[in-house]
């Protein structure tokens, strides 16, 4: 029997002299020729790997089709393998002449002969399933001439750097991980205890499919998976509702990666977490979800308030138990120490009656607020649907009006003027314009807080919190203008003794005669009568202001009771802040709605006047225009003799430029936030 050994072309005689001896030696120490040892194995142990190095060690060296065959001998001897003889995984280099051809890819058997246990993990894994050519050897561990140590914290599967290797097929997840607070952990504050993809999916090999039953990451395993570093929370969640649910092997029930995502995991205490919160518990909670989103703690939290209160904060992060349950911390016995952390000064006994969940609708829930809202409802519809109905009738009047040439005089500059409001009310009419706008501007967002444009405004104001202070000192300059108002009235009738506050023509208390002027108007809008004809005030005018008065009456004592709950609930029940609640959003949008719309319309936006009337800010108007408009009025002036005493010269250049620059701003803000409730308004019909 002769035996063949591979002989390199450039090998010496000497070599293979010595490749021979070696060979024959073994076989002859072997008991028997049928049990000899596979020649190529047995050789190697005669090639010294320095010869491979010595012509591998090349950074020229390549194969035929142009793969560079370099190993680098430092790299070698750093290695994990450096104890492993280069034949023995390349046992093919025996049986190949070379240099000049390529040889095959390191069989994965030469692997299972030391990684046995490895490979049995991997049979059964994800990648295993996906074929091996997915998640090679190689593919995770890098080339088996660099491949360290798995302590070796440069390992290509350390904590840190197995993160780019999994990147490279999972780039999606990676991507979300790398902006989670274990990638922060990991990566910023260097705890290479943190978890990473092995920690959390299992191990390297046996690796499942992460909704595969028997998977680390399933919903059955999962908690226990992250429990192994949040130990005390898995704890406390085991014990409450949801961890019952999966206790029991019910499916139903969130686990850790429902609430926390699974690899771009937050701070719970981000201000991003805590916006999502309400939605995600919405996921299952719908309805209770819907009651908190409608409430003050829903609209500021969306709006970007993240010290309102969230489901986490009443409802505990985990530990969440029914009400019922004495250890609940919305179970009436601890509803002091919940709600006490937000209002520590306010929570007595009938503020923790206060319905966070309130559903005005459901008149079995509470009857009372089902009236309030009844009431505040019939309220919004009878008053737009009759001004809406009213001014529509109005404006094609008056645009036939317009064109037969009816409004001539109302065109007219010329001439002497007619004194309308003293400088007192002048200043008082800016002033309620400026902090009107102020508070619409800062309500309407958190009003309509679902509206897309909503936190966009609000952030025009540095958020809710600023808002919520302008709001208020806009409410205290309300609150002036309304009591120094009572307070001239009263000086008036008292200490001057005038009389007519209460009746006649220069009363605001409407009369019989409105009634006839109404019906007559109507009767013009059909042109079926002449125009009715006017004395001081008309009847939408007093409704405009009857409409201000009784709005700042209606927001203003709401207002002060959601301002100080804790002082009010020592006289009103909890539930008279859910009313107040109703009553103030809906008076205001009532408010905000009628003086942008019917307001503005009256005064600025009907065609005798369009596009604005500056009466208000300069306090005078012409007297041909006066006489047409205000025709009883002026036979009244004329009759008593006291027309003279109001005749007045034209407002200057100036006056007039600060009066449209002024009235053109606060319309233009007055007709954006008109369109933001339309828009606002349409949204909530289609959702």
């Amino acid at each position: 029997m002769s035996i063949q050994f591979p002989v390199h072309r450039h090998a010496s005689p000497n070599l293979v002299a010595l490749f021979a001896g070696a060979m024959l030696a073994a076989l002859l120490a072997l008991p028997g020729a049928a049990a000899a040892a596979p020649a190529a194995v047995t050789a190697a142990a005669a090639i010294p790997d320095e010869k491979c190095v010595s012509c591998h060690d090349n950074p020229k060296l390549k194969d035929a089709a142009g793969h560079p065959m370099r190993v680098e001998a430092a790299t070698l001897s750093a290695s994990a393998h450096r104890r492993v003889a280069c034949s023995d995984c390349h046992a093919d280099a025996l049986r190949t002449s070379h240099p000049g051809e390529k040889l095959g890819t390191v069989d994965i058997a030469a692997c299972t002969a030391c990684h046995q246990e490895e490979f049995d993990k991997n049979k059964n894994s994800i990648h295993a399933a996906k074929g091996l050519t997915v998640a090679t050897c190689t593919g995770c561990h890098g080339s088996q001439h660099s491949v360290l140590k798995s302590k070796d914290p440069n390992n290509s599967m350390s904590a840190v750097n197995q993160v780019r290797q999994c990147g490279q097929c999972h780039r999606t997840m990676m991507a979300g991980y790398l902006t989670s607070e274990h990638a922060r952990a990991l990566f910023v504050s260097g705890l290479v205890s943190a978890p990473d993809c092995t920690g959390c999916h299992g191990g390297g090999h046996e690796i499942l499919r992460h909704d595969a039953p028997d998977a680390v990451t399933a919903a059955a395993h999962s908690p226990d998976t992250c429990g192994k570093c949040h130990a005390g929370i898995l704890k406390e969640w085991s014990e409450g509702a949801h961890g019952e649910l999966w206790r029991a092997g019910s499916s139903k029930g969130p686990v850790c990666m429902t609430c926390h995502e699974a690899h771009a995991i937050k701070v719970p205490t981000s201000a991003e977490m805590r916006r999502h919160f309400p939605s995600d518990c919405g996921n299952c909670h719908a309805a209770l979800y819907a009651s908190f989103h409608d409430s003050f703690h829903g609209k500021a939290g969306a709006l970007g308030y993240t010290a309102a209160a969230m489901c986490a904060d009443c409802h505990t992060p985990h530990h969440n138990l029914k009400a019922s349950d004495p250890r609940s911390s919305v179970n009436p016995a601890n509803l002091g120490a919940t709600c006490g952390k937000c209002h520590q000064s306010e929570a007595n006994a009938a503020f923790l009656t206060y319905d966070p969940h309130a559903k005005p609708s459901d008149r079995s829930r509470n009857p009372y607020l089902y009236w309030v809202w009844i009431a505040m409802t019939g309220l919004l519809l009878g008053v737009f649907g009759f001004f809406g109905l009213h001014d529509l009738l109005w404006l094609q009047r008056s645009l036939v009006g317009a064109l037969r040439g009816e409004f001539k005089a109302a065109r007219k500059t010329e001439g002497p003027y007619v004194r309308r409001f003293s400088s007192a009310q002048i200043a008082v009419h800016i002033t309620i314009v400026v902090s009107f706008l102020v508070l619409a501007a800062t309500g309407l967002p958190l009003k309509f807080a679902a509206a897309s444009w909503a936190p966009k405004l609000m952030a025009l104001w540095g958020g809710p919190l600023v808002a919520g202070v302008l709001h208020r000192i806009a409410a205290i300059v309300t609150f002036g203008y309304f009591v120094y108002h009572l307070a001239n009235v009263a000086f008036q009738m008292v200490v001057r003794k005038r009389k007519g506050f209460l009746w006649g023509p220069g009363s605001m208390v409407p009369q019989p005669s409105d009634i006839r002027d109404l019906a007559a108007m109507v009767g013009y809008f059909l042109y079926r009568r002449p125009r009715p004809e006017f004395d001081r005030w008309t009847y939408w005018e007093k409704f405009d202001y009857l409409a201000v008065f009784w709005g700042v009456g209606m927001i203003g004592v709401t207002g002060l009771v959601l301002w100080f709950p804790g002082f009010f609930t020592k006289i009103l029940p909890g539930w008279a802040l859910n009313a107040a609640y109703i009553a103030h959003s809906d008076e205001a949008l009532l408010a905000t709605g009628f003086i942008f719309l019917f307001h503005f319309f009256h005064t600025h936006l009907r065609p005798e006047s369009f596009p604005m009337d500056p009466v208000v800010f300069t306090g005078r108007m012409p007297l041909e225009r006066f006489k047409e408009e205000r025709p009883l009025e002026y036979q009244r002036l004329v009759a008593e003799n006291q027309l003279d005493a109001l005749i007045m010269p034209a407002p200057s250049s100036g006056d007039l430029a600060r009066a449209y620059v002024f009235g053109f701003v606060a319309l233009a803000v007055g007709v954006v936030l008109a369109v933001g409730i339309f828009i606002a308004l349409l949204g909530g019909l289609l959702h």
